[in-house]
């Protein structure tokens, strides 16, 4: 008798035209004189890495604009800006590349 065996795949994302997907940081866990902060007192974190990016904003002409940041770079992005999204129980943003407030260096 034969036995099936599941094998969990890992979902990805690529995202479309000048979006952009980001891994969020993780909200402080402590203030910083030591206090620790229940879960809904946390602030939602505003910047991250950058985990995958579209092709670019498709222009008039036919044409693709560049996306100004790349894979790798960490961001600052507004506190209600994106879409959250949950993959693999991993939690994730989804934006445009105007929603982006600058790259941190």
């Amino acid at each position: 008798m034969a036995t099936a065996t599941a094998t969990k795949t890992k979902t990805t994302v690529r995202p479309l035209d000048d979006r952009i997907l980001v891994r969020p940081d993780d909200p402080e866990e402590k203030t910083k004189h030591g206090i620790y902060l229940p879960e809904g007192a946390k602030e939602k974190p505003m910047s991250g890495k950058i985990i995958a990016t579209g092709p670019g904003k498709l222009n008039d002409d036919g044409t693709r604009a560049a996306v100004a940041v790349k894979k790798g770079d960490t961001v600052v992005y507004g506190k209600y800006s994106g879409t959250e999204i949950e993959l693999d129980s991993e939690k994730l943003v989804i934006l445009r590349e105007s929603e982006l407030l600058g790259v941190l260096e």
